[in-house]
């Protein structure tokens, strides 16, 4: 267990095999912080994961530009909550399993509030199932995007982006965020399909741990949807990370989003869970 000399403590390097066995008891759920755990997240004195133990129960909060909660129960929130907003003054979001995220953020939000918006119900989407074996063809124009092509997928990602959270992930200078995206491109994590030099699809496989890969960032450019493209595509992408990365793909999704909805389950995705977003 854990040896936390308080209830609430930040965790370091030698926390991270038990802080990873927690996320496993949940690797679908928590597959974005067992990730960033694996990525070095505790190291270095950066403390971006809390924890909270007691009488043997224990319950995780990754805290960066990100709050996530991970196996929290009732008790633990308001503790956790407090030590959350000792660290940081603002967060961009809050995001996970929404029986935790909704009593966490009303905690929060008497010193963060108000939300730009609070997205209550976002299906979570697993499948572990070729989509081949469920009779759905994958598009084979859909690939890893090379570092030359950088130049194509940051509009296409800075697109999807502003679609998604309503404004541009930059303001001014984009060095930062073509890090950020030339990041997922070195790591052979951004799959895309380009028609005469343009992008026309993007999914970035953003977080994989535990026998898990969670797919983000998806996107059809305007000019081409409704021909078609979407479910070849994302079974493409699949496809692709049965193969090579992970023997579970999961997502999730705004309930609203009709038309993703039908594109994730025409591919094979079943829902195992349901997230909930706070928009900072």
């Amino acid at each position: 267990m854990l040896r936390l000399p308080a209830p609430v403590r930040g965790l370091g390097l030698s926390d991270a095999p038990r802080a990873l066995e927690l996320c496993g008891r949940d690797p679908i759920t928590n597959v974005f912080v067992a990730a960033r755990i694996l990525e070095g997240g505790m190291a270095g004195g950066r403390n971006s994961v809390l924890g909270y133990e007691r009488d043997g129960r224990i319950g995780l909060c990754w805290t960066s530009a990100n709050v996530v909660p991970v196996e929290l129960d009732e008790d633990m929130i308001e503790p956790l909550a407090a030590k959350v907003t000792k660290r940081r003054a603002w967060a961009s979001s809050l995001f996970g399993p929404v029986d935790q995220v909704l009593p966490l953020w009303e905690t929060l939000a008497p010193q963060w509030g108000p939300a730009r918006e609070v997205r209550r119900n976002q299906p979570v989407l697993t499948m572990d199932l070729s989509p081949s074996l469920l009779g759905v063809g994958a598009d084979p124009h859909v690939r890893p995007a090379t570092v030359e092509e950088t130049d194509l997928v940051v509009p296409a990602a800075a697109a999807m982006f502003t679609e998604e959270i309503g404004y541009p992930p930059y303001r001014g200078s984009d060095r930062a965020y073509r890090l950020s995206v030339g990041a997922l491109v070195r790591a052979g994590r951004s799959l895309v399909r380009i028609e005469d030099g343009e992008v026309v699809f993007k999914a970035d496989i953003g977080s994989v741990a535990l026998g898990v890969a969670q797919v983000q960032g998806v996107w059809v450019h305007p000019r081409w949807r409704g021909r078609g493209v979407a479910v070849p595509a994302m079974a493409a992408v699949v496809e692709h990370i049965l193969d090579h990365l992970a023997p579970t793909v999961t997502l999730y999704v705004n309930d609203f989003n009709g038309p993703a909805l039908a594109t994730y389950r025409h591919v094979g995705f079943v829902q195992t869970g349901t997230f909930a977003t706070v928009l900072l």
